[in-house]
């Protein structure tokens, strides 16, 4: 039984190692979350990569992590970094041609793109605007999320902590709105506090959807409230009881016997 269990191990790894020996491995790192969720939809948008998705390390510095051709990860990688320049938050950059096996194992770099290569997805436009806010403060991206779901038809998807006292709030909804949403969070946002930085994407792509947090609210399944059953019901469910003027003859033939 061991011996069936490592060689289908064995295959699996095997199958592993062949799907990602032709594939790159991209990371662009910046020092804000609207900026890192930013810099990976342009990456998305320039080349034919996956977005694995994201690792914070703390103090607000966020890294994008994208796999592919070779070729297509350096375009990405290089759009990534360009845009995350403009934006004032770029940090590093780094492209690893064919990574080894060890570092698969460890590091979070390929695990989603497994999934998606099983399971056949493929990028498509989302209906809905993505805009972020970031804070450095609680109470300033509190008092944004109420300013920007006040203002405009927009839904408060999540928020993202990165450290470094660093708060992000995530909306969504059409394209105007959230732009109205996120003018109106800025002001209230410096209002209160510091506002760090701000993001509107009006077209994401699914890749870049899935990866973003989700409030678990939006994802449970809520259990349907079991209410008593009513006085008829409860009729129906009562024993039938036996005629009692026969069962008043049976026992008088029984004693006559």
């Amino acid at each position: 039984m061991n011996g069936h269990t490592n060689n289908h191990s064995n295959e699996s790894q095997s199958q592993r190692q062949e799907y990602f020996k032709d594939t790159a491995l991209g990371l662009v790192s910046t020092k804000s979350f609207p900026a890192i969720v930013g810099t990976a939809d342009m990456m998305l948008k320039s080349a034919g990569v996956i977005l694995v998705g994201y690792e914070k390390i703390g103090s607000g510095h966020c890294t994008a992590i994208v796999r592919g051709r070779i070729s297509d990860v350096r375009l990405a990688v290089e759009a990534g970094a360009q845009t995350a320049e403009q934006f004032g938050q770029f940090v590093s950059k780094l492209v690893i041609a064919r990574p080894l096996a060890n570092l698969e194992v460890v590091l979070p770099i390929g695990f989603r793109l497994t999934q998606l290569s099983e399971s056949g997805s493929y990028s498509r436009l989302s209906t809905q605007a993505v805009g972020l806010l970031e804070t450095r403060g609680f109470p300033a991206m509190v008092g944004a999320c109420d300013a920007m779901l006040k203002s405009a038809d927009v839904h408060l998807a999540a928020y993202e902590k990165i450290g470094a006292g660093l708060c992000t709030a995530i909306i969504r909804g059409a394209v105007a709105d959230v732009a109205v949403a996120v003018e109106a969070g800025m002001y209230e946002a410096e209002r209160i506090g510091e506002l760090n930085a701000v993001m509107v994407i009006p077209r994401p792509l699914e890749d870049l959807e899935q990866t973003l947090p989700l409030a678990s609210c939006w994802i449970e399944q809520r259990q349907p409230v079991m209410m008593p059953i009513s006085v008829k019901q409860k009729e129906q469910e009562l024993i039938q009881l036996p005629d009692l003027e026969k069962l008043k003859v049976s026992v008088e033939e029984e004693v006559n016997r």
